[in-house]
């Protein structure tokens, strides 16, 4: 069955880009979940969406212009977020709105209509991935590793807390346009895996999974990264035999790892809970008089 699996070509590209996809997304959603912006990835993915349509309606790559737009907008709501009155919350609503407003209307425009085409996009057509699509979506991927391996630290001390940061000398602007920047990225990374309504999925709920297994950073996020993969490529696996949206099945089955992972994580808890009730309490030994 694997045999089969793998046996076209088009399914062999779809298994790079659910790896790379499966990497990359929880090793940025580590990130994100810590610093409490889990919808950033959906708000990001809504300004995708006028990239996608502005490639449609220009006639070049919509993979290349999603990511330019996507920066673009990363950049803008990092800005909103903390030079405005507007909370972060009220940026992401306004980041969402316009960004479907965008799409919607650019696709209008677009030659010969592609909204058929823009489907793929919006749920994830895995199976249409192209030789051209995996250098594009390799790269991303590899950009945005190195990224999280040049500034992982200066992140990490940033999602901690950003007035410690601030007080140590870290470039708080800069590194906060790092984590959005790298963001935009992941999303164009994976939206022709689950597609761009279902991206933040992909980048926050296996964070949320690791985190029942571990309270440290690094092995939260490589546990994260773990997950992630296997999500992707079961999914994979599942929507090929199944027939079934290769987005939902990746997304569906992180869910069902989530849950999976909550169990296991309380049945640990109670059994180091239980372990350190029984454990012997070491006795004082009586104080001497010093004369």
């Amino acid at each position: 069955m694997i045999a089969e699996l793998f046996a076209l070509d088009l399914m062999r590209y779809a298994l790079i880009a659910s790896v790379l996809v499966g990497l990359a997304a929880p090793t940025v959603g580590t990130f994100i979940v810590q610093r409490r912006l889990a919808l950033l990835g959906d708000g990001i993915g809504h300004v995708a969406l006028t990239g996608v349509a502005l490639g449609f309606l220009t006639g070049t790559s919509p993979l290349i212009t999603a990511v330019i737009v996507a920066a673009l907008g990363a950049v803008a709501i990092e800005f909103v977020r903390a030079r405005a009155r507007t909370g972060g919350d009220v940026a992401l609503a306004l980041l969402f709105y316009g960004g479907i407003a965008g799409g919607v209307l650019l696709i209008g425009l677009a030659p010969g209509g592609s909204s058929g085409t823009l489907l793929g996009y919006l749920f994830g057509s895995i199976s249409s991935v192209t030789v051209a699509d995996l250098y594009v979506i390799g790269g991303l991927a590899a950009l945005v590793l190195g990224v999280v391996a040049v500034f992982g630290r200066e992140l990490f001390v940033l999602c901690q807390d950003e007035e410690m940061a601030r007080a140590s000398g870290l470039p708080v602007r800069f590194l906060s346009l790092v984590i959005a920047v790298t963001a935009a990225l992941t999303v164009v990374i994976a939206m022709r895996v689950v597609g761009l309504l279902l991206v933040s999925a992909l980048m926050v709920v296996p964070v949320a999974a690791a985190q029942q297994l571990s309270r440290g950073f690094t092995a939260t996020m490589l546990i994260a990264m773990v997950l992630g993969v296997g999500s992707a490529v079961a999914g994979l696996g599942t929507s090929f035999y199944a027939d079934v949206a290769p987005g939902a099945a990746i997304v569906l089955i992180a869910l069902g790892t989530f849950i999976v992972c909550v169990a296991a994580g309380g049945l640990v808890r109670r059994l180091r809970a239980r372990a350190a009730a029984q454990a012997p309490v070491p006795q004082q030994q009586p104080e001497t008089m010093v004369t």
